[in-house]
């Protein structure tokens, strides 16, 4: 697994969500932190796309025919996927064309750091602190499987049980959850966003029509 962060970044993390007391003891259990990066970014860098998009979020296109885009996301007509290019103003909605009362620039926003502390029984804690989320929007933390084909995805606590959490009305939210064994290369912190506002157990939900995915991050 690749070095994850430099102290100073954990001190900030860490800072963000009122951990002051805890960074020594996570330093000296080799914590490491995560910047996290949009969805969107990094499908788009990974799928090679000439035109980077987001594949489960939409915006309005008259002339565009119902289709499957990219993830074989069916989306009807009068809809495309967004571009990360597309005007930050643009409202966005999801591939049945219900709105997410949201712009492009407001879900594309969203930032935050992970904290990675493992621990003595063989797993690993999990702290994320992040923030330009959905105003009381429903999350859920999923842990993506890159060594699986097609890529496996699990509730990131390993039951579905602790990995959903809701944004506080300025769309912040701090977490921990404890994950069944560390998470290397083949794995990533994957935040879905729930536009019905439901979390759906060990399932992400319907990817494009009820569930999203905003925030990832790799180690």
């Amino acid at each position: 697994m690749k070095k994850r962060g430099l102290v100073a970044r954990l001190a900030v993390a860490t800072t963000w969500i009122g951990l002051y007391g805890a960074l020594s003891t996570m330093a000296h259990a080799q914590s490491s932190v995560l910047p996290f990066e949009t969805h969107a970014e990094f499908f788009s860098a990974q799928t090679h796309q000439k035109v980077p998009l987001d594949p489960q979020v939409f915006v309005a296109e008259p002339s565009a025919p119902g289709a499957v885009g990219p993830q074989a996301i069916k989306h009807v007509a009068g809809l495309r996927n967004a571009l990360i290019a597309d005007d930050a103003s643009l409202p966005i909605s999801t591939a049945l064309n219900k709105p997410l009362h949201m712009t492009l620039g407001e879900w594309l926003g969203a930032k935050g750091d992970v904290i990675f502390t493992p621990r003595p029984d063989g797993r690993e804690k999990i702290t994320l602190a992040v923030s330009n989320l959905k105003p009381d929007g429903h999350y859920s933390l999923f842990e993506n499987h890159f060594d699986q084909k097609p890529v496996g995805f699990t509730p990131l606590d390993g039951t579905g049980k602790t990995n959903n959490f809701v944004a506080d009305a300025s769309g912040k939210a701090a977490i921990t959850v404890v994950a069944p064994a560390p998470l290397t290369h083949d794995n990533a912190v994957l935040l879905v966003y729930h536009s019905d506002g439901k979390t759906h157990g060990q399932s992400r939900g319907n990817i494009g029509v009820d569930a999203h995915h905003q925030l990832i991050a790799r180690p």
